[in-house]
Order: structure tokens, then C-alpha cells, then sequence
């Protein structure tokens, strides 16, 4: 918990006031500190089971379980890469391989500058648009693996701004 700045630690007592007379406030409290952190980092998994009673391995066992959590910072644009059956059979697993060749890492990895972290999901809903990939919410229909240089310098174009 050292690493943590001051206002950081402040930041996390406040989220975790805010639901303190509700019944189940773990997911509320965790998907707070995930949008004002981008991450659940350890340090503060203890802070939030001192404040609230839940064991730490509880809390570990729902931040792991569900994907929108993340244990790592992300990168500026999380690219999510759709295995569900429908996008598995129409090639998405060679999408995922792609990105994560070209960006130089794994699923669940960020790039070296920062910009790109690669997640291979389980259906995201858009199975009529087979094989399908988000960045950062916009949705991507029918990706072909010819696209991806494309799509990866349309968001480098960007670079930091948003």
C-alpha cells in the first residue's frame, strides 16, 4: 500500500463510502476504482477489504472472474478480440494472432508505448457481424485479417489524442 500516492488512497476510501449501506457493494465499489484508475491494482484490493470486511481473495476471485476488470493498467485503445463461436469459426482467432504479431505482444498484454492492450473476449453480441473487434466500444463488423495494418495506423494516427 505504499505505492500508492496519498490522494489515490483517498480516492478509494471515498468510492468506498459512497456504498457503504448497500448489501453487495463489491462490484459497485470495484467498477468505480476500475473507471477512475483503469486498473484494480493489489494495493488497493486491500485497502477496499479493510474498509469493507471482504477477504482480499474474494475480491481477487471477482476482478479476475469478470472481464472488465483488469489487475494491469490498459492501454489508451483496448482492442477486443470477439472467440465466440460464431467469430471463432469465421477466423478470429487469426485476427487476435495478427493484432497481437503486428502490436508485439500477447492478449492481455499492452503495447510498449502505451497505446494498444489486445483482449481476447468470449461473445461480445455482435454475432451477425462475425468476426468481431472493439476499440474502446466502437465495434468492428466482418474483420479480415488484411485490415488489421489499417486499422492498428488509423489509431496510431491518433496517437494521444483522444
Amino acid at each position: 500500500m505504499a505505492h500508492l500516492q496519498e490522494a489515490a488512497v483517498k480516492k478509494v476510501h471515498e468510492i468506498c463510502d459512497r456504498y457503504e449501506g448497500e448489501t453487495t457493494p463489491l462490484i459497485m465499489i470495484l467498477s468505480d476504482i476500475q473507471k477512475e484508475f483503469g486498473y484494480v491494482p493489489m494495493e488497493v484490493q486491500e485497502i477496499v477489504s479493510q474498509r469493507t470486511g471482504i477477504s482480499v481473495a474474494e475480491i481477487y476471485g471477482v476482478v479476475t472472474f469478470y472481464s472488465f476488470f483488469s489487475l494491469e493498467p490498459k492501454g489508451k485503445y483496448v482492442i477486443g478480440v470477439c472467440l465466440g463461436t460464431a467469430c471463432y469459426v469465421k477466423g478470429a482467432q487469426q485476427i487476435c494472432d495478427q493484432f497481437c504479431e503486428m502490436l508485439g505482444i500477447q492478449p492481455g498484454q499492452t503495447s510498449s508505448d502505451g497505446l494498444f492492450t489486445v483482449d481476447a473476449l468470449r461473445c461480445i453480441g455482435a454475432c451477425a457481424a462475425a468476426p468481431a473487434v472493439t476499440i474502446n466500444g466502437k465495434i468492428y463488423a466482418r474483420v479480415n485479417v488484411k485490415d488489421i495494418a489499417g486499422i492498428i495506423a488509423e489509431y496510431k494516427n491518433k496517437g494521444g489524442a483522444n
